[in-house]
């Protein structure tokens, strides 16, 4: 069992929690996911690791509330105890031998982000953030990229808080005034991360991007993360959760990624009769 040590509403659907971990913590980096499940019956969520301390021996996850399962671990508060807490899984990011980077996130995806800019930043790196939301209500760590960011950019799509657009406009201009990336990573929705990678492609600039949206039981065996990545079959939660941008299938991965959406919806609605009955 583990302990929620602490709590925290981000937005109306967006949760931080940081649970007590001792053997993840010790090992964790930036890029790893783990794999929870809230009690004994519990459906095997994979989350991206947001942030750990070694010290304290705890691990930190954010998670957007979007079906049964992640219902389920919002109910719970701190001093509270959940099943399972299993990883860290997958790759970390790269970081050795980047001069200069522009870390891009979108939307809870920033929660991804962000400990891949923390790491750059404090291995020296040059680290400029650009950061998308749909508006002001939903914005979350500000504070926290900024304290990891030489250069921090914040843009919404109504223009309600920083900027007025998307990622790619920001980033765009930034790569036009003259900053020159020795890589892009880009962290979010999968058509945000498409069309940032079109971008950096006209640039020639190295891109890395985040295929967690799609994992589903994060060990291979339920093929729910499978995708192209240069002609070739890849498991997003095995061989990733980074791949080269320019090279992954986009839009296979945006039609697999949908084939649960129903799934989900049945389990959610479930779940809340029960909670009437």
């Amino acid at each position: 069992m583990y302990k929620i040590v602490k709590k925290e509403k981000l937005n109306d659907s967006v949760t931080r929690m940081v649970i007590e971990a001792p053997f993840v913590a010790a090992k964790a980096e930036p890029g790893q996911f783990i794999i929870l499940r809230v009690d004994k019956n519990g459906e095997r969520v994979p989350l991206t690791i947001a942030d750990y301390d070694r010290d304290a021996q705890t691990v930190t996850i954010i998670f957007q509330i979007v079906g049964a399962e992640t219902s389920l671990l919002n109910e719970k508060e701190e001093g509270d105890f959940i099943e399972d807490f299993v990883g860290p899984l997958g790759n970390a990011t790269k970081t050795d031998g980047y001069k200069k980077v522009a870390v891009v996130g979108g939307g809870v995806g920033s929660a991804i982000a962000y400990p891949v800019a923390k790491k750059f930043f404090g291995i020296g790196t040059e680290v400029h953030s650009v950061v998308g939301f749909r508006n002001k209500d939903i914005v979350i760590l500000e504070k926290e990229f900024k304290t990891v960011s030489d250069k921090y950019v914040l843009v919404t799509d109504d223009g309600s808080a920083g900027e007025k657009g998307f990622v790619t406009d920001a980033l765009k201009k930034l790569i036009e005034i003259g900053e020159k990336y020795d890589l892009v990573i880009a962290i979010g929705p999968l058509p945000m991360m498409k069309f940032v990678s079109l971008l950096t492609k006209q640039y020639g600039i190295k891109t890395v991007v985040s295929m967690n949206p799609i994992m589903v039981d994060g060990t291979g065996m339920c093929g729910g993360c499978r995708l192209t990545v240069g002609g070739e079959t890849k498991f997003a939660c095995v061989d990733g959760p980074e791949f080269d941008g320019h090279l992954v299938d986009f839009d296979e991965a945006m039609e697999r990624s949908g084939i649960y959406k129903t799934f989900e919806r049945e389990a959610s609605c479930n779940l809340l009769n029960k909670e009437v009955q």
